[in-house]
């Protein structure tokens, strides 16, 4: 054996020891955060697979059910009204080929009067209002109900009317800034520090890797939120329970999206994530009502 291994192997095992260790009992490092709530059931676009997406109807339907975050996507129109819209181009969901931003709000659209289910295709969405909602409109009308806010795009101005309208609202701890960008997620941090930040893109992936290289104790995580777009297939390669258990104990919830079959929601549950975002918010209160997690523990 070389003077070098020698001296390594002893080091590496040391540190291995030392990672699977804080791994397992991390709030001897870190000080544990209680969630402020927690999340079981997500609608995903306010429940798109049972009415139309982001209306007040699908919301209604949702909280119906019992859910516990509402899934939100929004922009600005040309008179600086945020709305609860996933795309920033109408014609998918209106027909009208305009964007958002080049409206008042009052000269919106209507929705179709049926929208495919993005993640069930061939499954479509029908409902009686097929207005645009405003963001206010819904903090209005839930204003105890935690919602996650997506911003798709760089746009400063609709980060900070959000910001504006979750402090007039006293929403801070129950509005979650999510965002698959990290430099629109530096600009909502800034815009307003005191809402909970979900993880985006590059920092899911990093989190993954520091699990897998043994960092993950080590280094700080200012999220709350882990919002997990996975195929099942990867799910098991890589969401260890183990990693879950951890995020967890740290105060960062894990929530696999867009989960629509029960089979999907057995898989989620059975490797320790928190929640399920969900497109039929119906099926998943039945599923957690009779089969699964809260079921079990009842």
């Amino acid at each position: 054996m070389s003077l070098s291994l020698y001296y390594a192997l002893p080091a590496l095992g040391s540190y291995a020891m030392l990672s699977i260790f804080f791994l397992r009992w991390p709030h001897l490092l870190h000080t544990p955060r209680a969630p402020t709530f927690r999340v079981r059931l997500a609608a995903h676009r306010g429940g798109s697979g049972e009415l139309l997406e982001s209306t007040m109807e699908a919301m209604e339907n949702s909280m119906a059910q019992r859910s516990d975050l509402l899934e939100l996507d929004c922009q600005l129109t040309r008179d600086k009204v945020v709305v609860v819209s996933h795309d920033e181009n109408l014609y998918r969901q209106s027909g009208l080929n305009r964007d958002v931003g080049s409206l008042d709000f009052e000269d919106l659209p209507l929705y179709k009067e049926e929208l495919e289910v993005y993640f069930s295709p061939g499954h479509f969405a029908h409902g009686s209002d097929r207005r645009m909602v405003r963001l206010e409109d819904l903090f209005q009308r839930f204003p105890r109900t935690p919602m996650s806010v997506e911003i798709k795009g760089n746009n400063e101005e609709l980060i900070c009317e959000i910001a504006d309208l979750v402090r007039r609202y006293d929403r801070n701890e129950i509005t979650i800034w999510a965002s698959e960008n990290r430099s629109v997620m530096k600009k909502c941090k800034a815009a307003n520090p005191e809402m909970p930040l979900s993880f985006t893109i590059s920092r899911g992936f990093w989190v993954l890797l520091s699990y897998y290289l043994g960092l993950l104790p080590f280094i700080p995580i200012p999220e709350k939120f882990f919002f997990c777009f996975l195929p099942n297939i990867i799910n098991r390669l890589i969401m260890r329970k183990s990693l879950i258990r951890h995020l967890e104990e740290r105060g960062v919830q894990v929530v696999f999206w867009c989960l629509n079959e029960e089979s999907d929601f057995e898989a989620a549950f059975s490797v320790g994530a928190t929640g399920v975002m969900t497109d039929y918010p119906t099926a998943l209160r039945h599923y957690l009502d009779n089969r699964g997690p809260t079921a079990q523990t009842s």
